[in-house]
C-alpha cells in the first residue's frame, strides 16, 4: 500500500479570495488547475499498481484568502470511506476555533489537524495554542503543518519555519506531528527538528518538480540518517502520486557520468510504502 499523507479537498476557486488565486501563478510560473477529485486523484496513481490510502484536507488562513470548512471535506472523504482519511482545518488567528476543532472531531469524524501558520500569520509555539496541542494530544489527532516557502505577499516567512515545532514538540513530546515539504527551502532545520524527537515527521509532498534541490534535500535526509523519519505526500491537485513517483524514483539518473553520492533506492522505497496510517495511529 502506498500512504499519502498530503492531499486537498475544496471547492476552486470559490473557497479563494481574487488575491490568492492570482498569486497562486507565482507556484509554477502559470495558472494551475487547482480542482480536486477523488476520482481523479485515483486515476492519477496507476503506476502505484496497488492501494492508496489519503490523508485529505482543505485549509483555514483568513489572512492569505483561504477558507475550506471542515464540513466540505468530510462530505467529500466519505464518498470513498475506505480510503480517504479527513483532516479538519483551523486558523487559530480567528474566533471560534476551538468550537470548529471540537466540531471536527466529535462530530464530523476528522482524524487529524492541519494548520498553515505562514499562511494564517501565527506561530505554532505560540502558548496561546497550548488548548491547540494539549487537545491533539489528548485525542490522537496529529497535526500536518505547511512548513516552507510560499508565493503569498502577506504570508509572513518567519512563521513557517520548522524550528519553531522543536519547542512545540519539547513541550508535548507526545503529539505527533508532521511538517509538510521537508520544509523547503529550509531541509537543514526540518532534519534537525526530525531528527531529535521521535513523534515528528517530514512529508516529501510538492517537492519532485525541483530534482536538484530535492536530490540535495534527501542527500542530507540520508547523510543525518533519518530516512525513517520521512512521509510520503503528494500535494494534490498541485501534482499527483504518478508523477511523484516517477521523479522520486528517478533523482539518481541526473547523476549519471558524475562521482556525485546516489540516494539510497531502497530506503526510498521504504519511505514510499511506508504504513503512515499506523504511525499517525489514524487508522
Amino acid at each position: 500500500m502506498i500512504y499519502d499523507v498530503h492531499a486537498h479537498a475544496w471547492r476552486y476557486p470559490d473557497h479563494f479570495n481574487d488575491t490568492f488565486r492570482n498569486q497562486a501563478i507565482r507556484m509554477r510560473g502559470y495558472e494551475l488547475d487547482l480542482t480536486p477529485e477523488y476520482a481523479s486523484y485515483l486515476a492519477s496513481a496507476r503506476t502505484a499498481g496497488q492501494p492508496v490510502k489519503t490523508v485529505v484536507f482543505g485549509g483555514k488562513a483568513r489572512l492569505s484568502g483561504l477558507w475550506t470548512p471542515d464540513s466540505y471535506v468530510a462530505a467529500y472523504c466519505a464518498e470513498y470511506p475506505d480510503q480517504a482519511i479527513p483532516f479538519m482545518s483551523l486558523d487559530p488567528t480567528q474566533d471560534g476555533w476551538r468550537d470548529e476543532m471540537t466540531e471536527g472531531r466529535e462530530h464530523l469524524g476528522m482524524r487529524g489537524i492541519k494548520l498553515l501558520p505562514m499562511y494564517a500569520g501565527f506561530y505554532p509555539q505560540d502558548p496561546e495554542l497550548d488548548d491547540l496541542w494539549q487537545y491533539a494530544a489528548r485525542n490522537d489527532l496529529p497535526v500536518l503543518l505547511h512548513t516552507g516557502t510560499t508565493f503569498v505577499d502577506q504570508a509572513p516567512l518567519d512563521c513557517t519555519l520548522p524550528r519553531h515545532l522543536d519547542a512545540v514538540a519539547i513541550k508535548f513530546p507526545e503529539c505527533r506531528i508532521i511538517l509538510a515539504h521537508l520544509g523547503h527551502p529550509y531541509e537543514g532545520e526540518t532534519v534537525a527538528v526530525i531528527r531529535k524527537h521521535p513523534n515528528v515527521y517530514a512529508d516529501v509532498s510538492a517537492l519532485h518538480y525541483r530534482p536538484f534541490q530535492l536530490y540535495h534535500s534527501l542527500m542530507l535526509v540520508q547523510e543525518y540518517g533519518v530516512w525513517n523519519k520521512l512521509l510520503f505526500g503528494t500535494d494534490y491537485p498541485v501534482t499527483t502520486v504518478d508523477d511523484t513517483l516517477r521523479d522520486l524514483r528517478g533523482l539518481n539518473g541526473m547523476l549519471e557520468g558524475t562521482a556525485l553520492p546516489r540516494l539510497d533506492i531502497a530506503e526510498m522505497e521504504e519511505m514510499i510504502h511506508r504504513d503512515a496510517g499506523e504511525i499517525l495511529g489514524i487508522d
